[in-house]
């Protein structure tokens, strides 16, 4: 069962990074609020700059007073009512709006700044310095440089202006211009470098942060879907993180739906909190077996391994990841390796066996033939009997290693259900004897189905034999049903009212070599499971109740799950036989 609150591993305070378009937009907009308050309050200082010198006498302009405050209404106007945009690679509208209304009251407040009556004289060439920034910044170099350009020839027209009603020198007039214009350009060069820089550095950063973050995420799924348990755990016990098949391991509610937890919480985690708190000291990774019990809960034998992560956060804090594996799989898988290996043991002996076999049943035979003596013929019947059980034993190794898939390209036969379950379990009935024990319930007359038709009767034989192994020799005491599930799958189910099987048995039902019965080999249900795969059927057991002799009956039952055909090879049903039994049909 999976944790009610997702975190990421390793990193609880991480936050999920926004798109790239979001970003840049989100840069943008904060550039763009950063220059219009920057203007907002220049239109202030301005309003109050020229208040004041009226207020103290040194200037008697209202003038200037008036073009303050139509650019402090013109700052606010544009930041409350212009969209943050980049300024583009011309001038334009946007550009109009925030440098030429800058460039237009700069350079009147330094024309009109030394007028009649005038005391104070103010340079207002270095308020330009904030146009050329907007423009350098929000718009590309050639509109920087243009930008820059403007106002250095706009200076210079002022200087000349000015030379031209002063008597005195030109020269200086016409030098600090021009120094303030070649300054002016090396801020739109320098500004719009580094914000390109910024801009490029900021996109590589957010793109490794998505892919940090998709990274992040991939590690996360893995985790998450990991057959082994994974616990993040400090150095106090607390447990951090923990996948989902940790949390089963541990077996408690707590850990199913905490996210997060401590070790001491429980007297069954002692030992995982032991084998971390080692880790920790020594700074060595450690391994060992270590049971874990837990409430009414059977003890649970884990392989659990401690690897110590990084230090993180600020305080260097120690974690201490924690691997554990349930037992009972390792287990399972050697068994199935030892299983894997002995079913290729079993085929090479049962093909050295069958030769020396088959010689012995026909010199058996010919034995017969020639003895009348009835001790001598019940010796050769035992030795017929037995050798006929070595044979079945050989040709069940045998069917195992012959057992593939069908190719996906194969269409597999289609058989009528009914007719086909008719005529295996007839067959069955005459040869076994067992036509009182056996009734049919066939209840899909038209209906056809993906398999073969030999396969299907294999299967069929081996369910009834293993019925009528474990039932007495009574009417209804073993039953088959045939039914369509859906509008794709039918099923064919083999009831027989013998005893529950004990769980021991139940567990490895369908397991190669396993058998209650030790005259089996234990390899008849695993093949039918097999056959039944390779049709992609399916096979299952289970209890179920049924109507035996007029009484509800529980008993065992085997449910054959088949895919149906859009219309059987053969749909013509078989006749009814003429030997003495005859199967009850329903």
């Amino acid at each position: 069962m999976e944790p009610t609150t997702a975190h990421p591993w390793l990193n609880p305070g991480a936050v999920e990074p926004a798109d790239e378009g979001q970003d840049t937009s989100y840069e943008i907009s904060r550039q763009w609020q950063g220059f219009m308050s920057a203007r907002l309050i220049l239109g202030f200082v301005l309003v109050a700059l020229q208040t004041a010198l009226l207020a103290t006498g040194s200037s008697h302009s209202t003038t200037l007073i008036a073009i303050s405050g139509a650019y402090l209404v013109g700052t606010l106007t544009s930041k409350l009512f212009i969209q943050p945009r980049p300024l583009g690679q011309s001038f334009n509208r946007v550009w109009g709006a925030l440098v030429g209304i800058d460039l237009l009251t700069f350079s009147a407040l330094q024309i009109l700044q030394g007028g009649p009556g005038s005391t104070s004289t103010i340079n207002y060439t270095p308020l330009f310095a904030l146009p050329v920034l907007v423009a350098s910044v929000l718009g590309s170099m050639r509109l920087a440089l243009g930008t820059a350009a403007g106002i250095t020839v706009l200076m210079l027209g002022i200087a000349i202006w000015a030379t031209l009603q002063s008597a005195t020198d030109s020269t200086p007039y016409l030098v600090q211009p021009a120094l303030s214009g070649v300054g002016y350009f090396a801020i739109a060069w320098l500004s719009n470098q580094l914000s390109s820089r910024l801009a490029t550095e900021g996109q590589r950063a957010r793109q490794n942060q998505l892919a940090a973050n998709i990274q992040r995420q991939v590690n996360e799924l893995v985790i998450e879907s990991l057959p082994d348990g994974v616990l993040i755990v400090d150095e106090h016990g607390c447990v951090r993180a923990a996948n989902p098949a940790a949390r089963t391991l541990l077996g408690s509610q707590q850990a199913l739906h905490a996210t997060v937890f401590d070790l001491k919480d429980e007297a069954g985690w002692f030992p995982l909190l032991n084998l971390t708190r080692v880790s920790v000291a020594t700074g060595l990774s450690h391994e060992e077996d270590v049971t874990i019990r837990h409430g009414t809960q059977g003890p649970r034998r884990v392989h659990a391994r401690t690897r110590l992560a990084a230090p993180q956060g600020v305080t260097g804090e120690s974690l201490c990841v924690l691997f554990l594996q349930d037992q009972r799989e390792l287990e399972a898988r050697m068994r199935t390796e030892k299983l894997a290996g002995m079913g290729r043991l079993s085929t090479a002996v049962a093909h050295e066996i069958r030769n020396p076999l088959s010689a012995i049943t026909q010199a058996n035979a010919l034995l017969d033939e020639d003895v009348s003596d009835p001790r001598l013929k019940k010796l050769t019947a035992m030795v017929s009997q037995n050798a006929k059980r070595l044979e079945k034993i050989v040709n069940d190794v045998l069917n195992v290693s012959r057992v593939q898939p069908y190719d996906q390209t194969y269409l597999m036969p289609t058989v009528p259900l009914d007719a086909t379950v008719w005529r295996a379990c007839e067959d069955w009935a005459a040869q076994s004897g067992s036509q009182q024990r056996l009734t049919l319930h066939c209840e899909t007359p038209a209906v056809g189905v993906r398999f073969d038709t030999e396969h299907l009767r294999r299967v069929l034989v081996n369910l009834l034999d293993n019925a009528r192994r474990y039932t007495e020799e009574r009417n209804d005491a073993i039953q088959v049903f045939t039914c369509a599930i859906d509008a794709q799958h039918a099923s064919i189910a083999i009831w027989s009212d013998a005893a529950p099987m004990d769980q021991s048995v139940e567990r490895h039902l369908f397991e190669p070599f396993f058998s209650s019965d030790s005259r089996s080999s234990g390899l008849g249900l695993f093949i039918c499971r097999e056959l039944c795969e390779r049709h992609d059927a399916s096979l299952v057991y289970q209890r179920n109740v049924r109507s035996a002799r007029g009484v509800s009956t529980e008993g065992n039952e085997f449910v054959l799950s088949l895919l149906l055909a859009d219309a059987p090879d053969n749909v013509a049903q078989a006749e009814p036989s003429t030997t003495p039994w005859q199967p009850t049909l329903y």
